[in-house]
């Protein structure tokens, strides 16, 4: 199935009117989450503390918002602090999904999940995969990590957080403020417990404006293009005004065209549905030029992409600030957890 064929609907982020269909289960969708948030409120369900600290990444819609490079930042970065940090994922898309597994360099995506395969590859770190949140959680303590951080995690109440980091895409922010499936949120921002941290990506933009209040800006910042299929990375203007056909199966592919695109690249798009399980046919175009794509589909494409093909990595930017407000979280957790 083409991305075409499973695009975001047209009313979530533009001015078309909402469907009635789509209208009245939305109104079913927000009677049973306010229902279920009701039940953890009241103690009637439980929510599991694990024995380390817990970072939860998430966001309040559906799709990617910048998270999994945001994760390999907190990874990278709370290891240069002294922690031993693990990373709980449900393992989006992958087969066999009740099955609890370790990710690790050289797992399958199809087994483990496309951004599993991708933290484990860039971060070296702990990576479990599992449909239940505590159970990967204390998993990851007892293989020593002494803080998890959980992928994708903020709707799930029953894992305890320490901290709880949002993440808005800053061009799509929440859309048109519906609910599923009338809108792209999960639940609703207002009723929802407040995150610590709202973080806003920014993308490629080089002077993100100034934060509202609460906000803390995120920056991507890509490295030279490397080949799938040996030779060395070359910097982006050995194809500056040459035409490329750009793959993107990630929540919001425009926002890694606009990348190429901004670096004189002439963009031919082709968006596939988030996770999506690529066959060779995907990547068979009319003309023969160079394939670019996204880190995340580079770990499903390696064996199927052409020739010429090249992968863009990101790195997740954040104010030094941040990490100092993110550090002053996390001391007495660190203390409580040596003690």
């Amino acid at each position: 199935m083409s991305g075409s064929e499973r695009a975001t609907p047209a009313w979530w982020y533009g001015d078309r009117p909402v469907p009635v269909h789509a209208w009245l289960l939305s109104k079913l969708y927000g009677a049973v989450t306010r229902w279920r948030s009701t039940l953890y409120r009241r103690g009637w369900l439980r929510t599991r503390k694990v024995d380390v600290p817990v970072i939860v990444v998430g966001n309040f819609t559906a799709g990617g918002s910048g998270k999994t490079p945001l994760v390999i930042a907190l990874v990278n970065r709370l290891r240069a602090d002294g922690w031993t940090p693990g990373v709980a994922s449900r393992g989006y898309g992958r087969e066999d999904a009740s099955t609890p597994r370790w990710v690790d360099v050289e797992s399958d995506p199809r087994n483990h999940g496309d951004e599993a395969v991708l933290i484990a590859r860039r971060t070296r770190a702990k990576v479990r995969v599992d449909t239940d949140r505590v159970a990967a959680a204390e998993a990851l303590a007892t293989e020593g990590c002494d803080i998890v951080i959980c992928d994708d995690g903020l709707q799930h109440l029953r894992l305890h957080s320490d901290v709880a980091i949002e993440v808005i895409d800053a061009k799509r922010r929440y859309g048109n403020g519906q609910l599923l499936p009338a809108g792209p949120l999960r639940e609703s921002p207002v009723l929802a417990k407040p995150p610590d941290f709202k973080i806003v990506n920014h993308g490629t933009v080089a002077e993100t404006p100034e934060p509202a209040l609460g906000e803390w800006p995120l920056r991507q910042v890509f490295g030279h293009p490397f080949p799938l299929h040996g030779h060395r990375a070359r910097p982006f203007s050995d194809f500056a005004g040459r035409r490329v056909h750009a793959v993107a199966g990630i929540g919001h592919p425009d926002r890694f065209f606009d990348l190429l695109r901004a670096q004189g690249l002439g963009v031919i798009p082709h968006p596939f549905p988030d996770h999506h399980d690529y066959v060779a046919e995907d990547l068979q175009f009319s003309s023969d030029l160079p394939v670019f794509m996204t880190e995340k589909d580079a770990v499903k494409c390696a064996r199927i992409s052409p020739d010429d093909s090249w992968c863009v990595a990101i790195e997740a930017r954040l104010p030094e600030t941040f990490w100092l407000a993110l550090e002053e979280k996390l001391s007495p957790l660190r203390r409580t957890a040596d003690v």
